[in-house]
């Protein structure tokens, strides 16, 4: 079994202090960013699904030309994990 816990809501909005961008929304952390072109928002994508295969923890998202929107939640948690507040530092870190 997992150690992973569906963290609270208190816990959940104590974390989104500290992450700038991302909010809640739909019941999963949400941000989105924005690049000068196609090539650096798909650049963004591919470093960050190198970080997200390594975590075994993979983001829902959609890229339209520069923006990328990334919705965050743990499925075996039905929830907001801790694996998604650390894989959106990772994001913030790759996207400025």
């Amino acid at each position: 079994m997992s150690d992973i816990r569906k963290l609270s809501d208190d816990e959940i909005h104590q974390r989104l202090e500290g992450l700038e961008g991302w909010s809640l929304r739909q019941g999963k952390l949400h941000r989105e960013f924005q690049f000068d072109d196609f090539v650096t928002a798909f650049g963004f994508m591919t470093r960050g699904a190198l970080h997200a295969e390594k975590a075994n923890h993979h983001p829902e998202w959609f890229n339209v030309y520069n923006r990328v929107v990334i919705d965050l939640a743990t499925h075996d948690v039905d929830g907001i994990s801790e694996k998604d507040f650390a894989l959106a530092a990772v994001f913030n870190a790759l996207g400025g």
